[in-house]
């Protein structure tokens, strides 16, 4: 979990650099003097804007975890930063209790300022010391707290299906390595979820008719892949994954092969469908400089072309994840992604 949502801090081994390690140990001394007192604690923990910066001073390139991607477009210094800041924000929503952007589908699983909610809190804080000497958390007592956070809350979405590419995509990269990925007009067909609101409904009809609408477009022979996108979000706590069901689906009903379909089982909104999309063809060695090809249902099809997308991506991502192309049908858009989408920003901890 820790490589998952802080991958450059969890990469750092060793002692510090003396400037930084001056700031780690003001900050410990600070957290130890709160003597497990959840407010104090997390007040303590949170990272000031300095601190920040002088981790992202002191920590080499190079520095990310190696189950992880390639570094971030924008470098180490911004990765750590991005990292911390999203660490604050773990402890703002499920130590402090703060609503969540989305809090439908995100959040502490009980009602903040509630009585199970404190009890959640403390056993928290009793995990993080117990966890305090792992050497994957052990730049700051924040890490381990975080984590306690999301784990005690059942949140641990950002892990469910690692490793993701060698145990449910191994099939598909294996084959991946030999493309001659200039033969397609398209690395990949990028299928977004669209999840139902019932708990007892797998995929919902728009989310069938988008893979109704990829089979169809696979069976002309211009992509070489599909990438099927979309957790278990909606409803909240849903037990169906859209990714995994849609694979099914693309299998079972309409014969597409097993070793041609991409599972990606973590986004939760529209815009992180196209930032992991991205990941998988990064992760499986294609070009992102060519094309990819997005087949929704007409309506989901024109947001993702509309000014209110465009202006979605930065204040949600920080960026956009690609550049939209021409539009080929009501229900089809070229998509060309863009490295920015390998930023990893624990301020979703169940999407990093």
């Amino acid at each position: 979990m820790a490589n998952q949502l802080f991958p450059t801090l969890a990469g750092i081994r060793g002692a510090p650099p003396q400037g930084l390690a001056t700031v780690l140990d003001t900050r410990r001394k600070r957290i130890d003097a709160c003597e497990g007192a959840s407010k104090c604690l997390f007040l303590a923990s949170t990272w000031t804007d300095d601190e920040m910066d002088a981790v992202a001073r002191a920590v080499p390139s190079g520095s990310a975890a190696p189950s992880r991607p390639p570094m971030a477009d924008d470098g180490v210094k911004a990765q750590v930063v991005r990292e911390l800041r999203g660490l604050n924000a773990i402890l703002q929503v499920y130590g402090f209790g703060t609503e969540p952007r989305y809090p439908k589908i995100d959040g502490p699983v009980e009602k903040p300022g509630s009585e199970e909610f404190k009890a959640l809190v403390a056993d928290a804080i009793w995990l993080a010391g117990a966890s305090r000497n792992d050497p994957g958390m052990g730049l700051d007592p924040s890490m381990p707290l975080a984590i306690a956070l999301i784990d005690v809350n059942e949140r641990r979405d950002a892990v469910a299906f690692e490793p993701l590419d060698k145990a449910h995509n191994a099939a598909a990269f294996a084959l991946a390595r030999g493309i001659d990925w200039k033969r397609h007009r398209y690395t990949a067909i990028i299928i977004p979820g669209v999840g139902p609101e019932n708990p007892t409904i797998a995929l919902s009809a728009r989310g069938k008719l988008h893979l109704r609408l990829a089979a169809s477009r696979f069976a002309d022979g211009d992509a070489a892949f599909i990438i099927v996108s979309g957790a278990a979000v909606h409803p909240k706590d849903s037990r169906f994954n859209e990714a995994v069901e849609m694979r099914k689906v693309l299998v079972e009903r309409y014969g597409i092969p097993a070793e041609r379909i991409v599972i990606e089982p973590y986004a939760r909104h529209t815009t992180t469908n196209l930032r992991n999309a991205t990941r998988r063809l990064v992760a499986m060695g294609a070009p992102i400089d060519r094309p990819t090809l997005i087949v929704a249902n007409a309506s989901q099809s024109r947001y993702i072309e509309s000014p209110e997308f465009a202006a979605r991506n930065p204040a949600e991502l920080g960026y956009q994840p690609g550049t939209v192309g021409a539009r080929l049908s009501p229900y089809e858009l070229e998509f060309v992604p863009s490295p920015r989408s390998l930023r990893v920003d624990p301020w979703d901890p169940l999407d990093p």
